[in-house]
Parts: C-alpha cells; structure tokens; sequence
C-alpha cells in the first residue's frame, strides 16, 4: 500500500477485506492526499486525522454527519496524509453475520456505501490506527487482476471533478452506478 492514493485506491479493487472474519471483496474505493482540497489531512495534523499521518496499511476510522463510521487504508509513505476510503464490498464471508447488524437488507445493500459498509463489518471508531494486516482485520489479494473504472468522487464540494473514485466494472454492490 506504500504507493499514490489513486493508485493505491485504484489497486485495492478486487482485495478481499475481513473484520473478526466479516467481509468481502472491495469492489469501490476513493482516493484522498494531503494536498487534495476535500482531504481530510488537507489542513495538516489533527487529532482526528492523526491515523492519516501514521504507518503506512492502518485503519483511518472517522465518523460522517455524526451517524456513520467509514473505514479508510493509509497509504503512501513518501505523502503523508493519503489515505484511501473503502466505500463498498461485494459480501462473501459472514453474511448472515452482515444481514443481521443491517436489520435484514438484502445482499445487494449490506456493504453498498462506506457507513452501511462499517455497519455491516462491525467497524467502528475503536478500530481506528488498527493495521489492516493484523486481527481483527484480513486484507487478501485477488486471485486475478480486475477491470476497473474511474469517476468523480460522491458527496465532496472541493476537488469534486477530481476523478479518484474506482469500481469494480460490472459490479451490482457499488454504492452508485459510474
């Protein structure tokens, strides 16, 4: 994970992510540096993004709209304050484990977004600074490399045309269509 945030971002598509054996293949991610104007770590450290300016392949754990937990990868050593948003999963471990803390969704929106994503997984602010290499979480590669496809990043007013948001091509579990 020790590269750029789009290509870390664009790289991670396909990996399978666990929590406590929970989880998918990542088939949605956003890209954010330090020098991107809807980042996080744009405005330099604080204590809420510290994670973002820690060891490379730890969790950025953050609250949005004071509701939802979303689940970020730090990445690139060389930048400091990049990090990569998982923002959907296509379910395949534990999914009746999923459906439950979902309250009964279908399979198609357990992991459809990063706050229904956390949800499901059982991710929360506790899991912040966690390496994505060690228990609680399991991050595998694919078997084969994927197509995948780039756009506009959702819901950011600063950097919106910057096209960081990567998917998995044919994918039904991303959050929206490209």
């Amino acid at each position: 994970m020790s590269q750029d945030a789009a290509a870390a971002a664009r790289g991670l598509i396909g990996w399978t992510l666990l929590v406590d054996g929970v989880g998918g293949v990542i088939v949605e991610t956003e890209a954010y540096d330090v020098g991107d104007p809807a980042s996080h770590s744009f405005r330099g450290p604080t204590k809420r993004n510290a994670p973002m300016f820690g060891p490379v392949g730890r969790a950025y754990v953050y609250r949005i709209y004071g509701l939802h937990w979303c689940l970020n990868a730090v990445v690139d050593s060389a930048n400091a304050g990049s990090a990569v948003l998982i923002r959907a999963l296509e379910p395949t471990h534990g999914i009746e484990v999923m459906t439950d803390r979902r309250r009964g969704l279908g399979l198609r929106d357990l992991c459809a977004g990063p706050g229904r994503l956390c949800e499901a997984l059982g991710v929360t602010g506790a899991h912040g600074g966690l390496s994505l290499g060690d228990p609680p979480f399991q991050l595998m590669p694919p078997a084969a490399s994927k197509a995948v496809t780039s756009g506009v990043r959702i819901g950011v007013t600063k950097g919106a045309e910057t096209p960081w948001r990567f998917g998995l091509v044919g994918s039904r579990f991303l959050s929206r269509k490209f």
